[in-house]
C-alpha cells in the first residue's frame, strides 16, 4: 500500500503502518512493552522502573490493554495485587523490541563517534 494511501484517515486496521503507528503512539509505549518483555510486572514496579507519573502510566496501560497488547490481572488479595503482562499478540512485538535495542545501540555508537570529531 502506498504511503499516501496509508496516511489518509480511516486506515487503522487496513494499512500496517498506520495500525502500528496508532498502537505505538504513546510516548511511553515502547518502554512499557520493554519492561513487560521478560514477564509480568506490578504497577508500582513499572512506575519505579520507567520513572513515570501514576496518571500517565494508568492511561498508557489502559490504552495498551484496550489494544490487546497487554493483559491486566487482578488477584483477589488484601491489599489487591494487579499484574500486567504481554498478550500473545503483544509477545509477537518482542522481536521488534530487540531490533530497536540493536539499532539504538548502533545509534549510540554513531553519536559517540560523531561527538569525537
Amino acid at each position: 500500500m502506498k504511503k499516501e494511501t496509508c496516511e489518509k484517515a480511516g486506515e487503522f486496521g487496513v494499512c500496517p503502518y498506520v495500525t502500528a503507528q496508532q498502537i505505538l503512539a504513546g510516548k511511553w509505549t515502547i518502554l512499557i512493552l520493554h519492561e513487560l518483555e521478560d514477564g509480568p510486572k506490578r504497577f508500582s514496579d513499572l512506575r519505579r522502573r520507567i520513572d513515570i507519573t501514576q496518571a500517565t502510566l494508568s492511561t498508557q496501560l489502559r490504552k495498551l490493554e484496550n489494544e490487546g497488547m497487554i493483559h491486566r490481572e487482578v488477584f483477589a488479595e488484601v491489599p489487591p495485587r494487579v499484574e500486567y503482562s504481554m498478550t500473545d499478540i503483544g509477545e509477537k512485538f518482542i522481536p521488534v523490541l530487540q531490533s530497536i535495542e540493536v539499532w539504538g545501540n548502533e545509534y549510540i555508537g554513531y553519536l559517540k563517534t560523531k561527538n569525537r570529531t
